[in-house]
């Protein structure tokens, strides 16, 4: 009798063994054993990052190519289709926007590049500029039997053009000596204070050159048979000096508003770079929304404008390059057209 109980514990031992090393070996386990316990819930640093919170924004623009590829954010706030909330206000000149801004009274602005650099200094540091959002938008035209094909063609002539002591002039000046042209003595550039000025001085002239900034390029060119775009700025800047560029506009931020939200700040700027390439590759709508905005009066005057008007989207490392460089050219004119001194670092976001 001793020896049968044995010989069943050993074959119990036996089998015991052999259900252990099944088990080890892969096999399914009951939903009762251990195996089936809760997971372990997952570290935090895996867990869901916190939605951004979002934040409103009173931005300014300008009733000109600065604005033109906001038309698609403007247009999408409006039926409330961001999380952010967007509100965009026409401004008629940079001046109304300065006491603004440096009262709190504007998050943001779509401003002249020479005017941010201007209003560092004056602030500061209390704002920065966050993206460059158009190049160059000046154009010579000529008039009548006049023949341009060349800076260098210049010589001798009389050029009509707005923007004394403002971005025209300087950028011309700079074209005309990077071409080996003294503007004082190679030709006679004549200052008036507005387009319609120039327009019809180079109609009482007959034979007339002049520099003009789009969209009002494309309204004179509709309004006066023979007009023609002789050279492209923007192109004649990128020869002299092919490591700046020649920069119209720009997206200044007062600091403060970055760094209360950076993360909403951030998606703004994801918001607006989908609105300026949408503008670009959908110049017939685009065109609808800018008259709508009356930011040009007519939808096709903005049409035909558009691809002339150099609407882009540069930030980070590569703004600050571009810009850099043409602050300098002016500041090298003249100091006193960005602020004094050039900007440091500080002044471009992301940079």
């Amino acid at each position: 009798m001793k020896k049968f109980l044995a010989l069943l514990l050993a074959l119990v031992l036996v089998l015991s063994l052999a259900a252990c090393g099944q088990a080890g070996s892969g096999s399914s386990v009951p939903e009762s054993s251990s195996a089936a316990a809760e997971p372990t819930p997952a570290p935090e640093s895996e867990s869901e990052a916190e939605p951004v919170e979002p934040a409103s924004y009173s931005i300014a623009g300008l009733k000109g190519p600065t604005t033109m590829g906001m038309v698609k954010l403007m247009d999408d706030a409006e039926q409330g289709l961001y999380d952010n909330t967007y509100t965009v206000t026409m401004y008629g000149a940079a001046d109304e926007i300065v006491p603004l801004l440096s009262k709190g009274e504007l998050d943001m602005a779509a401003a002249p590049a020479n005017l941010a650099a201007t209003l560092y200094q004056k602030l500061e540091g209390k704002v920065q500029v966050a993206a460059v959002n158009t190049l160059g938008v000046l154009y010579v035209v000529t008039t009548g039997n006049v023949e341009v094909t060349s800076v260098a063609d210049l010589a001798g002539k009389t050029v009509y053009s707005t923007g004394k002591g403002t971005t025209p002039e300087y950028a011309l000046n700079y074209i005309l000596t990077q071409n080996g042209l003294d503007p004082a003595k190679d030709l006679t550039i004549e200052y008036k204070s507005e387009a319609t000025e120039v327009l019809s001085a180079m109609q009482t002239a007959g034979d007339a050159v002049a520099v003009l900034p789009q969209p009002y390029v494309t309204t004179a060119q509709m309004q006066v048979e023979g007009l023609k775009v002789a050279l492209d700025l923007t192109e004649e800047w990128n020869k002299v000096s092919p490591d700046s560029a020649l920069v119209t506009g720009v997206l200044l931020a007062r600091t403060d508003v970055i760094e209360a939200n950076p993360a909403a700040f951030d998606q703004f700027l994801a918001d607006y770079q989908a609105s300026i390439e949408w503008v670009n590759a959908n110049t017939a709508d685009a065109a609808q929304l800018i008259a709508k905005y009356e930011i040009v009066p007519k939808a096709e005057v903005a049409e035909k404008a558009l691809p002339a008007c150099n609407i882009t989207w540069l930030a980070g490392s590569e703004m600050k390059d571009k810009l850099s460089g043409y602050l300098q050219t002016l500041y090298d004119q003249d100091p006193a057209s960005v602020g004094g001194a050039m900007p440091d670092d500080g002044f471009y976001y992301g940079a």
